[in-house]
């Protein structure tokens, strides 16, 4: 009986979690600058962010380069992270359009494909990342929405959940324009 119940408070624990998101993609219909993920990331991009735990602490934070050019039907993104204690890491998305702004996305560290969709100005991509922890690795899902400023800026904020509970999140500003710069 004490097992129903802590399995019923959970479930509607996560419910009401879930249900407090009121961004949606329909909102940023006729936004401008469209968003236009091949369009913008095409080429090179940089990108400084920072991962926040769930009581806003900065845990981590981060800048990426990003190199995005097309391979037959397949988008290709090779990002190369550089993180604030030194450790480097690599992931290479395979991005496919399907649909009038759809796409399909893989990586080596997602778990089956990365859904995303945009409207407007806005992108939401939501997927199930595998990341390495102590000895082994965790699995926890994004929602990771972008937000196209200007031609140059894009704004990006995700929430990180692990059985659809809030760890945490990451907010990334992306640039076309090498804000250090230095040469690549």
């Amino acid at each position: 009986m004490i097992r129903r119940f802590m399995v019923a408070t959970l479930v509607a624990f996560t419910l009401l979690l879930a249900g407090c998101s009121s961004m949606t993609l329909e909102q940023f219909r006729g936004t401008k600058p469209a968003f236009a993920l091949t369009d913008y990331f095409e080429g090179k991009t940089w990108g400084y962010g920072v991962f926040q735990s769930r009581g806003g602490e900065i845990k981590r934070q981060f800048r990426v380069e990003i190199d995005g050019y097309w391979e037959g039907e397949e988008f290709i993104l090779d990002e190369d992270f550089v993180y604030d204690d030194g450790e480097t890491d690599q992931r290479t998305w395979r991005i496919t359009p399907t649909d009038e702004g759809r796409y399909i996305g893989r990586a080596e560290d997602i778990i089956g494909t990365a859904k995303g969709r945009e409207v407007g100005q806005a992108l939401n991509w939501r997927y199930e990342l595998r990341l390495p922890y102590d000895d082994s690795t965790i699995d926890v899902t994004f929602d990771d929405w972008m937000v196209r400023q200007s031609e140059n800026v894009v704004i990006n904020r995700a929430t990180v959940t692990k059985f659809g509970i809030r760890v945490g999140e990451v907010t990334l500003f992306f640039t076309k324009t090498n804000p250090d710069g230095e040469s690549s």
